[in-house]
């Protein structure tokens, strides 16, 4: 696998771009966990449902005549698909979750994007005697810490798969 960094950095830096879909997939996470737990307890049913409904039959507007068997297979595919991204995209941001070294930091990252608060909530949550841009700042060093780890497990060099 050829890496993305310069040649004697050991440890690499993610850059503004990789450090904003980190940011974007930790937004993401708590759905994402979310639907795949509902994948997996219904998938049968959300098979089913493909192929009974009408979804199938609105692939392509442009057909008269669909075919609402291959349609329905398409629209599983996709489904499965999906889930397969969020599976990894949700075990790469846990394991580098795990790897933040920062105590304070990996708190505020839990709280806010892990359990799934909104930012004021956060805020409140730790509102004893800090203030609000240190706890912005606390967040921020556990979303570059998580950039930088998932850049040096060359995350971001597999996360441009297309359906």
């Amino acid at each position: 696998m050829a890496m993305a960094w310069g040649q004697g950095e050991l440890f690499p830096q993610a850059n503004l771009e990789e450090i904003q879909r980190t940011k974007f997939l930790l937004g993401k996470y708590t759905n994402m966990i979310s639907l795949m737990r509902d994948f997996e307890k219904f998938e049968n049913d959300l098979k089913q449902t493909t192929i009974d409904g009408e979804a199938a039959r609105r692939i392509d507007k442009d057909e008269l005549h669909a075919d609402k068997t291959a349609n329905a297979t398409i629209l599983i595919e996709k489904q499965r698909w999906v889930y397969q991204r969020y599976r990894f995209y949700t075990w790469y941001i846990e394991r580098a979750y795990g790897l933040i070294q920062d105590y304070e930091a990996k708190k505020a990252v839990e709280y806010r994007y892990i359990q799934g608060y909104s930012f004021k909530e956060t805020l409140l949550y730790f509102r004893h005697g800090l203030s609000d841009s240190t706890i912005r700042r606390r967040i921020d060093e556990g979303i570059e810490s998580i950039a930088n780890t998932l850049k040096l497990m060359g995350f971001f060099e597999q996360d441009n798969v297309k359906f």
